[in-house]
């Protein structure tokens, strides 16, 4: 898999237009089982477009030989009688296209029938027509039926042919389904009329796999190993009785295995996480929450612009055409409820499920505040405590360690200067300082700063490369002269 694959280089060579015309001719008569075909035939075929117009004979030879180079068509030379003298003098080729080339089209033509969305779909039938697979693999498996090679191998392809369907369809219908196109989409009010039978397909969905899957599940928790591998091996032996002059690679059963292990992992999951079947079921419940919500809004965005003049006169009226106080009242309650009713509103959103009712919530804890100007929490009052004695303890260390820091530096001066190519083993406290020196005399032009210890240093230094020993280890440095320029005081 490490390969290059030379096939694929006329979908982006320079001349892609032409290569791909005239592959395009060789995957359709293929499809109709011609098998080879002459440069005069393909010529003819390409002088019907526009884009075609200029091309000539020779640039097709060409442009064939570079696609036999490639590996994409096999040139065979045509050893008939010759009409013409040209034709006998020049070899005359015929040529068929390569399984690489055939695949490459047809998927290309998948793609070009798809466009630039996701396909896919939701089917209900296949997972029945997988169970039923399923049920002819258990009735071999357990011995209730005798079935030939040939029908075991048609049953394990259909297995595989319907879950490679279903995993294909459906991870492709909820790439779709939570695209920004369709996100997009159902932002629009043109959505609303689409609402229901996107609930309905979606809901249907969802019904059927649950009753389906859970019949899966229970098959595939039923089966042996032992009758598998008897099931394996009729399946192999028929996949050995293909006639083929190549030699065919052993199908291991190693390899069912793996298969079957992959459709257990799809509906009963593993050790590294849960099914796909369960996730499937996750992401449709979502999707219809989704578009609940996305309807609700759009249901209140047509409210918030809708008149309410003629319900508040049809309710006048009501009002008015009544005699009896508490009936009044009663109407009252329903539309306007309870007026000596004070209700809290609260931002804390517990869960996101919409159907949640208010009773299987937690309890919440308000408190209110009154609204007055001069309103102050009340605070207990707490003493003062002095803390001038640890104050004046951190000054005194303080003060130590700028001595014993001032002390390890001047036991290193000579003659009013430092020099690091003279320095013997030095602390790591010593090493840091001088290199902070170091750092802060580059920032200025005259290269002087004024240290922490009270005193002005210039910083020398020069291109050559001076070894600093420390207790941390060997430091190679540019050669530094730290010169004290005050008098010292």
């Amino acid at each position: 898999m490490f390969k290059r694959v030379k096939e694929a280089t006329y979908l982006t060579a320079e001349k892609a237009w032409s290569y791909r015309a005239i592959l395009r001719y060789f995957y359709t008569q293929h499809e109709r089982m011609r098998e080879f075909l002459f440069p005069e035939e393909i010529f003819t075929h390409l002088r019907q477009f526009d884009e075609f117009k200029d091309y000539t004979e020779e640039a097709l030879h060409l442009d064939l030989a570079a696609l036999v180079k490639w590996g994409n068509l096999i040139a065979r030379q045509e050893l008939g009688k010759s009409r013409t003298v040209e034709e006998f003098k020049k070899k005359r080729f015929r040529y068929q296209c390569t399984p690489y080339t055939v695949e490459f089209e047809r998927m290309l033509m998948e793609l070009e029938e798809i466009g630039e969305t996701f396909g896919g779909s939701l089917e209900r039938t296949q997972f029945e027509r997988l169970y039923q697979s399923l049920l002819k693999i258990e009735q071999v498996v357990t011995g209730k039926k005798q079935e030939t090679d040939e029908e075991c191998a048609q049953v394990w392809e259909d297995v595989l042919t319907y879950f490679r369907q279903i995993t294909q369809n459906t991870s492709d219908y909820i790439a779709y389904i939570n695209s920004e196109e369709v996100e997009e989409r159902m932002q629009t009010d043109a959505f609303l009329v689409y609402k229901s039978q996107f609930t309905t397909y979606l809901r249907d969905f969802i019904i059927a796999l649950q009753g389906t899957a859970l019949q899966i599940q229970d098959l595939l928790l039923g089966l042996s190993k032992s009758g598998l591998q008897r099931f394996y091996e009729q399946v192999n032996r028929h996949s050995e009785q293909v006639f083929r002059f190549e030699e065919e690679k052993e199908n291991s059963l190693k390899e069912y295995e793996e298969k079957w292990s992959s459709i257990k992992a799809w509906f009963l999951g593993n050790e590294h996480g849960e099914s796909q079947y369960e996730m499937l079921q996750q992401r449709t419940n979502e999707s219809i929450r989704r578009i609940t919500r996305v309807v609700q809004r759009l249901g209140e965005r047509h409210q918030q612009f809708r008149s309410r003049k003629k319900d508040y006169l049809h309710l006048a009226r009501w009002f008015d055409s009544m005699t009896d106080m508490d009936q009044a009242h009663e109407l009252s309650s329903v539309a306007f409820g309870v007026f000596h009713t004070r209700h809290f509103h609260i931002d804390h959103i517990s869960t996101d499920d919409i159907y949640a009712d208010v009773w299987d919530e937690q309890p919440m804890e308000h408190e209110t505040k009154p609204i007055v100007q001069n309103y102050r929490e009340k605070t207990r009052p707490g003493a003062v405590s002095s803390n001038q004695e640890k104050k004046e303890a951190m000054i005194r260390i303080h003060i130590e360690q700028r001595q014993q820091e001032k002390k390890l530096i001047e036991k290193y001066i000579q003659e009013n200067e430092i020099r690091v190519e003279n320095l013997p083993l030095v602390e790591t406290h010593v090493r840091k300082m001088l290199l902070s020196w170091i750092g802060k005399a580059m920032a200025r032009k005259d290269r002087t700063i004024k240290t922490e210890l009270g005193r002005k240093v210039r910083v020398v230094l020069s291109d050559e490369r001076v070894t600093l020993q420390a207790e941390d280890g060997l430091l190679e440095m540019p050669k530094a002269i730290f010169q004290f320029v005050d008098d010292g005081r």
